[in-house]
């Protein structure tokens, strides 16, 4: 009885010390993701809610932002939500200084505010051509050459895969055409081209030799490259005021090297979906869709990065559910619950289709995984077997604001998927201004 008895007591002690060992650490908790910068617009009222008794002051008695606190007494003291609700008044910066009781500072919050922006949500599927700036190389080969092994010349001037081209002899590489006559006069001088590369960001310098082709009857490199790359997605938004797009919300890589395409230059054009391929457990799906030559350029492409691409678009495309701007949403707002993208599953037509926001990473700074959504509209799931390649682009929008896009699908389970937030597209396109830690990307 003893021994059962003393068992009892460690245990109610053991329980009553994480109560209190929980209670302690709730602020702590609190702190961890109060954000170290944020962005508001300017006019539009935003709500943070916290699970601690701390209390936000803009420190430097800032006109730009007004900051009230409410406590919901629906709660129970171990768990009270205080609403801080942020009132920006006007463009510019200030800090917002988070205190612990309203008396112990544990925090200081960059506070950008910056003019209220709406956009037009998209959803039009779109054909892209893009040509890099230089001549990507994806593979090498081997030359057979007179009385000697077959030899890649490329390989042995050290170049790899992923490589740019970007110079030969001084001469800034136009396309896959001037690449041949550079080697063709290089093969009949006997002089080695000196090759300008770029790899990684840095530059490399260094020299290639042809030779000639016993069984073709030709100067060559050794290397199998690519000057343009082409393909289907979903426009995301198109904003009036600055007349840009964006789309994609992914980079575009080369499929050979899955290298990011550097830009030199590009297009995005009307696209038909003719027909989709659904997604399976392990294959996801694709909308086939056809562009032409004689189809309608919509924009330019100036700008490949990590969130899709970006360009200039002078109007607002044909068969947009929009015809004016909607208000968008930063990251900050963004909740678990309903949503809706916008999408083609025929033609060029853009309709609805319902999902559930089911995960939100919290997100101060730029980072491509910030929303998990699952799809939820029954006659999409029907006809799609959810999320397929081509949609990725797709506006999610929530309570009237446009949040993100649709990035990807997950491989086992093509109901669901990730999308990134709008905001971090907004900036890639010159429509907002980046904030201090944007530059900073992470992968999540």
């Amino acid at each position: 009885m003893k021994l059962n008895l003393g068992k009892k007591l460690i245990g109610l002690i053991v329980v009553l010390s994480i109560c209190l060992f929980g209670q302690t650490l709730l602020p702590v908790f609190s702190y961890a993701s109060l954000p170290d910068e944020l962005r508001l617009l300017a006019g539009r009222e935003t709500h943070l809610e916290v699970s601690a008794p701390v209390d936000a002051t803009v420190s430097d008695q800032s006109e730009v932002l007004q900051v009230k606190k409410e406590t919901s007494s629906k709660l129970s003291v171990s768990t009270r939500q205080h609403s801080i609700h942020l009132n920006p008044q006007q463009e510019g910066t200030t800090k917002l200084t988070w205190k612990l009781f309203g008396k112990i500072p544990l925090k200081t919050t960059d506070v950008l505010v910056v003019p209220d922006l709406k956009v037009v949500p998209g959803g039009q599927t779109i054909g892209v051509k893009v040509k890099s700036a230089g001549i990507l190389v994806v593979g090498h080969h081997l030359v057979h050459v007179t009385s000697k092994d077959p030899v890649s010349p490329g390989e042995e001037a050290g170049i790899k895969l992923g490589d740019l081209l970007t110079h030969m002899n001084g001469k800034a590489i136009t396309g896959v055409n001037a690449v041949a006559d550079t080697v063709l006069e290089s093969g009949k001088t006997k002089k080695p081209i000196d090759i300008t590369l770029s790899r990684q960001g840095k530059v490399i310098k260094t020299k290639l030799t042809p030779v000639f082709d016993e069984e073709d009857q030709v100067w060559r490199l050794g290397l199998y490259i690519r000057d343009s790359a082409a393909g289907v997605g979903t426009l995301t938004f198109y904003a009036p005021d600055q007349g840009v797009y964006g789309a994609l919300g992914h980079v575009i890589t080369d499929m050979n090297t899955q290298t990011p395409i550097v830009v030199g230059s590009g297009e995005i054009v009307q696209s038909n979906v003719t027909s989709i391929a659904k997604s399976e457990s392990g294959d996801p799906g694709e909308k086939r869709a056809i562009f032409t030559k004689e189809s309608r350029i919509l924009g330019n492409i100036e700008r490949n990065t990590p969130f899709g691409i970006f360009g200039k678009m002078p109007v607002n495309p044909e068969h947009s559910l929009y015809q004016k701007p909607i208000p968008v949403a930063f990251a900050h707002e963004v909740k678990e619950g309903p949503a809706e993208i916008l999408t083609v599953l025929e033609g060029q037509k853009v309709e609805r289709f319902t999902v559930d926001v089911v995960h939100v990473s919290p997100q101060d700074h730029a980072a491509t995984k910030g929303l998990v959504i699952r799809i939820t509209d029954k006659r999409l799931i029907d006809k799609t077997g959810g999320i397929v390649q081509g949609m990725s682009g797709s506006p999610i929008i929530q309570n009237g604001k446009l949040i993100g896009a649709v990035t990807h699908v997950f491989v086992n389970d093509p109901k669901s998927g990730y999308g990134c937030f709008i905001e971090w597209m907004l900036e890639d396109a010159g429509v907002v201004i980046p904030n201090k830690q944007t530059m900073n990307l992470k992968a999540s």
